[in-house]
């Protein structure tokens, strides 16, 4: 059974860092593209960034160049690096995984950034 859980969120002030973890289990993790989604309140979830199996990454544009994603594949860990944090950034954070016709989430993470 897929499962993927998320940690590393929690309250940051403005300018700050945090790194997510998205630890997967269930499937061999080092065959598939991995993504980090985000719902902002108010606002649908949307794609925060990708990683292939080969490991190309995408992002979205608002967190471009201060937002980075990883895999280990040992760890059959997925991480996003946030730094610069800015109050917008505030949201649960989500790791997905697609398997063919099966879509997998992760229950979100929440990051707050506030001063």
């Amino acid at each position: 059974q897929v499962q993927l859980v998320e940690s590393g969120g929690g309250l940051v002030q403005p300018g700050g860092s945090l790194r997510l973890s998205c630890a997967a289990s269930g499937f061999i993790f080092s065959s598939y593209d991995m993504s980090w989604y985000r719902q902002r309140p108010g606002k649908e979830r949307e794609l925060v960034a990708a990683i292939s199996a080969g490991s190309r990454t995408n992002y979205a544009d608002s967190v471009k160049g201060r937002f980075t994603i990883s895999r280990d594949n040992v760890k059959n860990t997925v991480f996003l690096q946030m730094n610069s944090l800015k109050p917008e950034d505030t949201a649960v954070y989500y790791c997905r995984v697609i398997r063919g016709v099966n879509v997998s989430w992760g229950p979100g993470t929440q990051v707050f950034v506030s001063s």
